[in-house]
């Protein structure tokens, strides 16, 4: 049989088959100093409210109280110190009477606990609308929220002070940890700040990059288990091609799974391609002679249509003998492929080839300069009276010459003593001006390192007419780089 310990109280398991029995709270030693602190604080609470002179419960707690002494009807919570049914408060006049005094102050601090969580609720709420709160801005807001819900009234016990205290700590805390995790996450509001865009996504500015939003969100889905919106997928993968973070890395930063960062990373730059594709186009001759820089105009005059150049990207050794063979660079030491890259003299990207295997410098490797150039379309885009200037590994100047256009390398010096006066103030303007591809190629492969590493085999895989992977992510690149500010000064 479990008997209520409060005195004048009757109730009994036996007699009152629908009260409730708790027990006095124990210390626990088990869970942390902080607990055991809390809960000797709280039996001790219990002790004295109950107020029986020759009452000693044992170490392990026997003892019960029935829920009539409880305004809910149980205990509350272990840190939640403020409610009135942290220690029993009802019908409590102990073996000294005043009952009713005792019924009083009980109703004033259920009431006056109501009042705290509600003004607590707003301040939290207030705190979060806030940028970056201030620790001790919102310790003071605690501060009056606890002195004007106290009415003034102090505490008359040691007891009740240290509660106070406590509940203090676990509110500015709670705040604060709050804002701690709000400004951590990656959201629209967190990349307000244009540092911050140029060094997760590389694109310019905050407003670039809502621009870029605006124009893809249509395309976007949200998802529907989870809070993962349309705005932080793009974000994940800008900041995948930028930075080239593991999966796994990315996962932890927008809570959610391995799994999903692939998938998000794979549709949403199919989406970027289908959208963005259309900014590397080949201008008209009037734009371009609208746009030329003077030292182009001063060398060349305004028949330089394109700069051409190649460059490779590393990839994973394939399993296959002969992949690993037509992959495979000797000038490089290493499997790659190559890309034919066209920039305007204003430094802009106007044509990308797709990938070729066998990626070399200087025209190396499986597959020469010449042939990317006379099979990759370049040559159709020609119109006559235009003007390529390229390294002398591209040796197209019949494929060329057949579109009525013209290409101008630096002069080769095999078979020669030295060059000849005319032939090295050509090559020294060519050389003044054909920096800048290579500026460009640079720039893309430093802004978007995704480009600087090894590529995983399974980007280059194909199925039918479908565009590999790698060229997707390539051209994605070089679309969000021609919407940078150029490398090529105008004066």
């Amino acid at each position: 049989m479990v008997c209520c310990v409060t005195h004048g109280c009757s109730n009994s398991s036996n007699k009152n088959h629908e009260v409730h029995f708790y027990s006095i709270p124990a210390v626990r030693k088990w869970e942390g100093k902080e607990t055991e602190e809390l809960t000797r604080r709280r039996r001790e609470l219990w002790l004295v409210r109950i107020n029986r002179r020759d009452f000693q419960p044992t170490p392990h707690s026997l003892g019960t109280v029935s829920d009539g002494t409880l305004f809910l009807g149980k205990p509350s919570y272990l840190h939640d110190s403020t409610h009135p049914d942290w220690a029993p408060s009802l019908k409590l006049a102990g073996e000294t009477g005043q009952t009713e005094k005792a019924e009083r102050s009980s109703g004033k601090a259920m009431a006056r606990y109501n009042r705290v969580q509600s003004r607590v609720q707003k301040l939290v709420e207030k705190a979060q609308g806030q940028a970056s709160p201030d620790k001790n801005s919102v310790t003071t807001e605690v501060d009056e929220v606890m002195d004007e819900t106290e009415e003034g009234e102090a505490c008359a016990s040691q007891t009740c002070s240290v509660l106070r205290a406590d509940h203090q700590r676990l509110l500015t805390e709670n705040v604060l940890l709050k804002h701690q995790i709000a400004s951590d996450k990656i959201s629209m509001d967190t990349l307000r700040d244009n540092r911050k865009v140029r060094f997760y996504t590389g694109l310019p500015s905050f407003a670039t990059l809502m621009v870029l939003f605006n124009f893809v969100e249509g395309s976007l889905t949200d998802s529907v288990k989870t809070s993962f919106n349309k705005f932080q997928k793009l974000v994940l993968v800008l900041m995948k091609l930028r930075h080239n973070f593991p999966e796994q890395d990315l996962a932890y930063r927008f809570g959610i799974s391995q799994s999903t960062v692939s998938k998000t990373f794979i549709s949403i730059t199919h989406v970027l391609y289908v959208k963005l594709k259309k900014l590397i186009f080949w201008p008209r001759r009037d734009e371009l002679w609208k746009s030329m820089p003077i030292t182009f105009r001063q060398h060349f005059g305004s028949k330089v249509t394109v700069i051409i150049d190649c460059f490779g990207i590393f990839i994973e050794k394939p399993s296959s003998l002969t992949a690993r063979s037509h992959t495979w660079s000797s000038y490089k030491h290493h499997n790659t492929i190559k890309y034919l890259i066209g920039i305007t003299p204003q430094g802009s990207i106007s044509f990308l080839s797709k990938a070729w295997v066998g990626g070399g410098g200087g025209g190396r490797g499986r597959t020469t300069d010449k042939h990317i150039t006379e099979n990759s379309g370049l040559l159709e885009l020609l119109t006559p009276g235009d003007l390529i200037l390229a390294d002398r590994a591209f040796n197209v100047q019949e494929s060329v010459g057949l579109k009525c256009a013209n290409i101008m390398t630096p002069s080769y010096t095999r078979g020669k003593l030295q060059r000849s006066p005319l032939e090295v103030e050509a090559t020294r303007k060519i050389a003044h001006v054909r920096i800048h591809v290579e500026r460009v190629i640079g720039l893309v492969r430093n802004k978007y390192a995704i480009l600087s590493e090894r590529i995983p085999i399974s980007y280059l895989v194909t199925s039918g007419s479908e565009m590999a992977f790698i060229d997707k992510i390539t051209t994605v690149c070089c679309c969000l780089t021609n919407m940078c500010p150029s490398v090529v000064a105008f004066d």
